[in-house]
């Protein structure tokens, strides 16, 4: 996760992807956390077709979830993924 992390690009697009709704408020019929592929590139400076490889790599890392609706690949960060992170980075740093 952490790999796929390094590169400013996808850790961008993570982070677009984490803030795209706040807490408690509803995104689609579903509560996900979740913008399309086309969105994501937006104000990034970089190919759609870049970003679209970018994504890939966060979806083989495990870090977001993928789904075809249409002619839009809508992306989102599971919870779960996001509980994980933050149990990792909670954790006490020995002496």
């Amino acid at each position: 996760m952490f790999k796929a992390l390094s590169n400013p690009n996808r850790l961008n697009i993570f982070l677009r992807l984490v803030s795209c709704c706040q807490p408690a408020k509803t995104c689609g019929t579903d509560a996900k956390l979740s913008a399309c592929v086309g969105e994501l590139g937006k104000d990034i400076g970089i190919a759609l077709s870049t970003v679209s490889h970018h994504i890939k790599e966060l979806h083989r890392a495990g870090l977001i979830r993928m789904e075809r609706r249409g002619q839009n690949v809508e992306c989102w960060v599971d919870p779960e993924t996001l509980r994980a992170l933050a149990s990792f980075f909670a954790l006490p740093i020995p002496h």
